[in-house]
């Protein structure tokens, strides 16, 4: 993902989509995102949304620090970022503050640190279905409409190009079960190619209004030192939240990962969807950062978990054996 994300990016910047070829990619784009939440739609199983949807112990926290708490940081970092940082960087904070978690990266490393795996899954595609509806209002409401950013027709388009799919994924998901198991290494691949293309398409237009020359140096080491702030702050405070909520270490490794990852599989082609060309890109500039930190960071932190576990599992053994 990371490997198609760079080659996106530096493909924007070589060779733009501009004009006529701009509409024809997002026209591309478009169809590309109707398919990927038609098939999202048909992989997240209602028994699952249901069986998270019991767990309120876990899941309402969960969903409040997400939805709730990320928001806010990331309405506070949009505020409070300095003036080399240009105003619709900033805003893309506000942005990566209200997105859900990913579904792939924080199962697997949930699984990788020894975590509860089903109420990671479990809890993953509940946020991702809840961020669907929720993500788009939540970033209007906390002010994300300004100066004109989102246009008036996006609303239509999100339920033409997001909901709407979804939903019917969702009523023929009991059909289609066998269709997907059978098909989801390409799945996979074509969730990848389309949010690089989404990705490919906004920053078109951030290229086309020369990124580069509006982000200068100290622009891009404060956006960049703001968003591991920001990284900072989601894992450790989802640790804690965790911890104050008395789970058990493997939940509170599935509230971690769940808590701090955002997805750019909901995000990327989001933007695209929401704001004009020439915003998107910008918009999404925090979300990509803390995508690729993400990654690079849970790795480490998964292992040293894991390692947790075991050494208190040896302990836990030893005194049974003494004993």
């Amino acid at each position: 993902m990371l490997r198609m994300l760079a080659l996106a990016i530096a493909l924007a910047a070589i060779l733009p989509a501009t004009g006529d070829a701009r509409s024809l990619a997002q026209w591309a784009a478009n169809i590309g995102i109707f398919v990927l939440f038609l098939l999202n739609g048909m992989r997240i199983r209602r028994s699952e949304i249901i069986a998270g949807t019991a767990n309120v112990r876990f899941l309402l926290p969960l969903s409040i620090w997400v939805f709730g708490a990320m928001a806010l940081v990331g309405l506070g970092f949009s505020r409070l970022a300095p003036a080399d940082v240009p105003t619709v960087v900033a805003t893309g904070f506000l942005y990566l503050g209200v997105l859900p978690t990913t579904i792939q990266s924080s199962t697997s490393y949930s699984s990788l640190a020894r975590g509860n795996v089903a109420l990671s899954v479990i809890a993953a595609a509940l946020l991702s279905l809840i961020g669907v509806f929720l993500s788009v209002p939540l970033f209007l409401a906390l002010g994300g409409a300004g100066d004109g950013m989102v246009g008036s027709d996006a609303v239509l388009k999100i339920i033409a190009i997001l909901i709407v799919p979804f939903t019917i994924g969702q009523l023929i998901q009991g059909r289609t079960q066998e269709l997907i198991a059978s098909h989801k290494p390409r799945i996979a691949t074509l969730d990848r190619l389309v949010i690089a293309l989404a990705v490919y398409v906004a920053f078109s237009g951030a290229v086309e209004q020369d990124v580069w020359a509006r982000i200068d140096g100290v622009g891009w080491l404060w956006t960049g030192l703001l968003v591991l702030a920001f990284l900072v702050i989601g894992h450790v405070g989802a640790w804690l939240t965790g911890t104050a909520l008395l789970l058990s270490q493997s939940d509170r490794v599935a509230f971690l990962f769940a808590g701090a990852q955002k997805s750019a599989a909901i995000g990327a082609p989001l933007a695209t969807v929401l704001f004009a060309p020439e915003m998107a890109g910008f918009i999404v500039l925090p979300l990509l950062l803390y995508h690729f930190f993400q990654l690079v960071l849970a790795a480490p932190i998964a292992s040293y978990l894991a390692g947790s576990v075991r050494h208190h599992a040896s302990d836990y053994d030893g005194r049974t054996t003494r004993s």
